[in-house]
């Protein structure tokens, strides 16, 4: 199963949960660094025609830790301190002028093409910096709010109230469910698309985990909801963080109980059966043509789809 190289999922960096209070230790670390930039949800790379990300040090990366804003320790990548810092409030022209040149692109667009442990400190930085940005004020009383623990904690500023707010995910279900072949039919498993996606592009189904309710409670749901279908046999197979903005996707497998499907426009524009045949012949998310496409290559749902396919004659 193809699980094992999901993008955005590293297993260099160390998270250092320990140092994360030590504001001396963060502090000497500065001018040895390395600093991940992000700038309104875009990372900076060079300039080659292949994305490589621009991981600063040195002077300048001391100098844009001190002009951006919610500074935050990611970790430690073999023994050298990682930060990242949100620099939306410069101007484009003069953040490129002060890192002498570059590009910023939005890792939705170029994750796919990273090593993965490139993606997934870009991947760690955009969400980190996404969840201070939607917290700024208490949720509680209003009040601003404040970051401490090197970035991974916000506490409200007055001191009558002092709520602590820590860094949030969404959980997100997404499932390849599969109907099971008869004599007449070879196996299939069923795909949707959305209103706006590219043409031709369709993906396995998702939906948010609401509260109160368990994971393969949320599989079955979702299904039902969103195309009709009752299923059983939900069994877990990977996850992925996923920074588009700031969920966790948490990827099943289920088996169809029923056929027909009926979909709620509200969430699909369309849903079909498909076989693997089918999905052999699929072209890529942001190829040309109007037939079948599937989803993109770092996403979890095409990792469940390929692997079905995979297992199929």
């Amino acid at each position: 199963m193809p699980y094992h190289s999901l993008q955005y999922i590293g297993a260099v960096l160390d998270r250092a949960d320990h140092r994360r209070n030590d504001d001396d230790w963060l502090t000497q670390q500065h001018p040895h660094a390395r600093l991940v930039v992000l700038w309104r949800n875009r990372h900076l790379f060079d300039e080659s025609s292949q994305p490589v990300p621009r991981i600063l040090q040195g002077n300048m990366a001391v100098e844009l830790m001190q002009l951006g804003n919610e500074l935050t320790f990611l970790g430690e990548v073999e023994g050298q301190a990682l930060f990242t810092v949100d620099l939306s409030a410069l101007d484009e022209s003069e953040l490129l002028q002060r890192v002498q040149g570059g590009r910023l692109l939005d890792l939705r667009l170029v994750g796919p093409l990273l090593e993965r442990e490139q993606a997934a400190q870009l991947a760690y930085a955009r969400g980190i910096l996404y969840w201070h940005r939607q917290h700024r004020f208490c949720g509680r009383c209003g009040s601003p709010t404040q970051s401490q623990r090197a970035g991974h904690v916000r506490r409200c500023s007055d001191a009558s109230c002092g709520r602590e707010t820590y860094p949030r995910t969404d959980p997100a279900v997404i499932m390849l469910v599969e109907l099971p072949a008869s004599d007449s039919e070879p196996a299939r498993c069923l795909l949707g698309r959305q209103n706006g996606w590219p043409a031709g592009v369709y993906s396995t189904l998702a939906g948010f985990v609401e509260p109160g309710e368990s994971l393969e409670a949320a599989v079955a749901r979702e299904v039902s909801e969103e195309a009709s279908i009752e299923v059983s046999d939900v069994q877990y197979q990977a996850s992925q963080p996923w920074p588009f903005p700031s969920s966790l996707m948490l990827g099943f497998r289920a088996r169809a109980l029923t056929q027909e499907i009926r979909l709620d426009d509200d969430e699909l524009e369309d849903a079909r059966w498909f076989s693997a045949d089918e999905l052999r012949m699929a072209g890529e998310w942001n190829s040309e043509g109007d037939g079948l496409k599937l989803s993109r290559r770092d996403s979890i749902s095409r990792a469940l789809v390929d692997a079905w396919v995979a297992e199929q004659p």
